[in-house]
């Protein structure tokens, strides 16, 4: 239990009861300035934007809330994430798109317990980055903050977040609510959508996380039907509240979230953060002149002191010291992280692994082959004492052979290099400057980030790729980026080609593991990959208004019968497995499928099964399949063992909009098993709830 909280009459692991019973007590002691300071980041704008830009870091230190000490009420002290806690110099996990594409929920939720450990010992008490937004279009600039395509895999994933970071009793944020998507048009898009679209696509991985327990949710830049989402009684009172039954409290997006102080606390909007802006500003004059309730202003002071109570008197798992941050053990958890995360998307002629004995001279080619390249320079970065590059990564892993790096400017120099190599590691992709949050606020800096200029590499990297086709047999391309990339135009002028994406501080030994075999690989695509751009959704990077449409990722693909160069699940293994028979059971209302699964190559590896359904003689217009669960599943060569598999009646209901609510059918439902999404993968069976 924390120094302030023991000044209250509070117990340790005291019960919600016993927290609201001693918060209604507390609020009507409050002065009007002090709710207001509970309700308020206390930073300046100034002060964020020279962390941002001048001095240190964004988010050094927590950002806090007001603490009212003469009454022992503690406040919220704000750090920043996803890949890792953005405060000090802290352990850097890969971005959450590559953790997503590592299907592993155990493994998420302890990188949760790690972060939540590392804000603890900083003097945090309230992550804000489980970040679930929904990339309908790869370009989306910040899609690299987020698990990937499917709406049900994001809630996983950001469920296990949330568990493994409160179990440290820190606040766990998801964000941002909702339809956030587009960054360049972040402050300006108003996003439409029809009710079900809402409901059926960009809000279940909200609710998912909201049912196991998130504390808190933070609302958008965005405008959503018209309003600021951080101002919208839709979003934060008649979803949230209503039909959710969320308890916690809600916080805003930083400085340019909230306009009208008035209108946002009416509509749910609890905190404003980072910074004194329109709470301290506004709302004094506002309750003086009648203009909003002092009973509204008591309402979002009651949701915040009932979390931030509740998760302060909680028993601690463990002590919380400095040398706990960036230690051993948590570096090992970025490693396995950049371990499984990583997608074989080709392997012609098994040319990886790497044969160590057979590789005595290494060529690495690229500009990004000896770049510090962990994602975006926004909000989410992570300053880690040291970050791995694969040619560090290489040069660790083999010692004794000769490592030659080039960037590639010089093409002939590139093939006279890779001609004389025993293997040849190009990689390619994108940087900070690429994709990522939106920075352009200071006229004495230049443009970075934002929506991404076009889903295919650099013509450097092309050129690069191509001039060295049947140069080496042995070469591989890793590539570097959020999401999909389009590589159609030279797919087949390489043998193998392995997704790195931004893989944290490890990811340059992760990589050199995978590609000399001592990690097999087993990570699977979070998103769809086609052919070309307009197989995606309409993107408008400078839209200020556009509707959002139901179907996206590989539902849109299937709808439209569109070419697919690689699914949605996909990823290949050095081992190989095989999926029995489904046997399904169903009673009361949930099915149950399990099959077995067997390692039958000569490696240790981990297959993820994955489970769609689909409807047959639905009222309205379904996609062909969706997922609704997946199992990690790590066997030696030669084991086997049973996996089972689950989805529920309520979990295939559809949003009605006359109803207000989802409705549940009694049809005809298909099951779909295997290890990606594409259609001649899968075993089917047919089944009906019960």
């Amino acid at each position: 239990m924390r120094d302030v909280v023991k000044n209250t009459k509070l117990t340790e692991n005291c019960s919600k009861e016993e927290i609201k019973r001693f918060v209604d007590e507390i609020i009507p002691q409050l002065t009007l300035e002090e709710k207001i300071g509970i309700m308020s980041g206390q930073s300046t704008e100034e002060k964020l934007m020279d962390d941002l830009f001048v001095i240190e870091h964004y988010n050094m230190k927590p950002y806090p809330t007001m603490a009212v000490d003469r009454l022992g009420l503690p406040n919220v002290r704000f750090v920043d994430g996803p890949r890792g806690v953005v405060s000090g110099s802290s352990t850097c996990f890969p971005v959450s798109m590559a953790r997503g594409a590592s299907f592993d929920r155990e493994l998420e939720e302890k990188i949760g317990e790690v972060i939540g450990a590392e804000i603890r010992a900083q003097g945090g008490n309230y992550f804000g980055g489980v970040c679930i937004n929904l990339p309908r279009n790869p370009r989306w600039g910040r899609a690299q903050e987020c698990y990937g395509e499917d709406q049900y895999h994001l809630g996983e994933m950001g469920a296990a977040l949330t568990r493994g970071v409160q179990s440290q009793n820190v606040m766990a944020c998801i964000k941002h609510f909702a339809m956030n998507s587009i960054e360049n048009a972040r402050f300006k898009a108003d996003v439409f959508a029809d009710k079900r679209t809402l409901h059926e696509v960009y809000l279940p991985h909200f609710k998912r996380c909201i049912e196991e327990g998130a504390a808190s949710v933070m609302g958008a830049y965005n405008k959503v039907y018209g309003d600021q989402a951080s101002e919208s009684k839709l979003l934060l009172k008649d979803i949230l509240r209503t039909m959710w039954d969320f308890e916690g409290f809600t916080l805003s997006d930083f400085i340019w979230a909230v306009k009208d102080a008035v209108k946002a606390v009416q509509n749910g909007m609890n905190i404003e953060m980072p910074s004194l802006l329109c709470y301290v500003n506004q709302l004094p004059d506002a309750v003086a002149e009648g203009r909003i309730d002092s009973k509204d202003i008591d309402e979002a002071v009651g949701y915040i002191l009932r979390t931030i109570l509740y998760f302060e008197t909680r028993k601690d798992p463990k002590a919380y010291a400095p040398e706990c941050i960036a230690s051993p053990e948590h570096i090992e958890v970025a490693r396995r992280a950049a371990e499984e995360s990583m997608v074989l998307l080709k392997n012609e002629g098994k040319v990886l692994p790497f044969k160590p004995e057979k590789t005595k001279r290494i060529v690495v080619l690229g500009v990004l082959g000896n770049t510090e390249n962990i994602g975006d320079h926004g909000s989410s970065k992570v300053h880690p004492w040291y970050t791995v590059t694969p040619l560090r990564g290489l040069m660790r892993k083999m010692p004794t052979a000769e490592i030659l790096y080039h960037d590639g400017n010089d093409l002939e120099k590139a093939k006279s290099l890779a001609k004389e190599a025993d293997a040849v590691v190009i990689v390619a992709g994108y940087i900070h400057s690429d994709e990522g949050e939106y920075l352009a606020d200071r006229s004495d800096i230049a443009e970075m980030g934002g929506d991404r200029a076009s889903m295919r590499l650099h013509k450097r990297d092309i050129d690069l790729i191509k001039g060295l086709k049947g140069i080496n047999p042995n070469t591989v391309v890793s590539l570097v980026g959020s999401s999909a990339i389009l590589i159609d135009e030279w797919e087949q002028d390489v043998p193998a080609i392995l997704f790195s994406f931004y893989s944290g501080m490890e990811g340059g030994n992760a990589l050199a593991d995978i590609l000399f075999g001592d990690v097999c690989p087993s990570g699977k695509l979070p998103y769809t990959v086609t052919c070309a751009e307009e197989d995606y959704p309409e993107f408008d990077p400078d839209c200020t208004s556009i509707t959002y449409e139901y179907y996206h990722g590989y539902a849109k693909m299937e709808k439209e019968n569109r070419k697919v160069l690689y699914p949605f699940g996909y990823g290949l293994s050095y081992t190989t497995f095989e999926i029995g028979t489904p046997l399904i059971t169903s009673f009361q209302n949930k099915a149950k499928i399990t099959v077995t699964v067997k390692n039958t190559g000569n490696r240790k590896g981990a297959e993820i099964v994955q489970l769609y359904v689909g409807c047959e003689g639905s009222k309205v217009d379904r996609p062909v399949k969706l997922l609704k669960d997946f199992a990690r599943i790590e066997l030696a060569p030669g084991e086997e063992r049973e996996v089972c598999l689950q989805v529920t009646k309520e979990n295939m209901a559809y949003f009605d909009e006359a109803e207000n609510g989802f409705v549940q059918e009694d049809i005809v439902y298909a099951a779909y098993i295997g290890n990606c999404s594409r259609m001649k993968e899968l075993q089917t069976v047919k089944f009906t709830f019960r």
